[in-house]
């Protein structure tokens, strides 16, 4: 399938090809368009994520990736330990409500500057919500006495 956001990726659109890529649709292919454009690729049959009046974007107070791990029912304890991170750190007002966040945040916006490319972008931080998954899956067994 083809998705569509828009361009000049940062946490929340990066964070979901990560889990459409990672957990819903392995062949995905990612679009990034200005808004204004995000509706005709749509017409072209895309489906958008993290765009205003989309069912996978933001509502009721929660980010595109929570809408993401909603709508596929993934209820792997791990990815909801890692969307607690990137909801802190997409959402401005709750950008402390989570330890990890404003690294998570700061990371984002320097890999906005150093890779102007939003195919590049994604391809490097895929690396960091990876080894960010890593320690959610280790932190949730260490919660669950799995490591003791």
């Amino acid at each position: 399938m083809r998705w569509v956001t828009r361009s000049h990726v940062h946490v929340d659109r990066v964070a979901c090809p990560w889990l459409i890529k990672r957990f819903v649709d392995s062949e995905a292919e990612f679009v990034f368009v200005p808004k204004s454009e995000v509706q005709r690729v749509v017409t072209e049959g895309a489906i958008p994520y993290d765009v205003p009046d989309v069912a996978l974007g933001h509502h009721e107070g929660k980010c595109s990736f929570e809408a993401i791990i909603a709508k596929y029912q993934l209820t792997d304890p791990a990815l909801a330990r890692l969307a607690l991170v990137v909801h802190a750190a997409d959402i401005a007002e709750d950008l402390r409500t989570d330890e990890l966040a404003p690294g998570l945040e700061t990371i984002a916006t320097g890999f906005g500057l150093v890779f102007l490319d939003d195919h590049e972008n994604l391809a490097m931080q895929f690396h960091v919500y990876d080894a960010l998954y890593a320690w959610c899956r280790l932190e949730v067994a260490r919660e669950s006495g799995a490591m003791r």
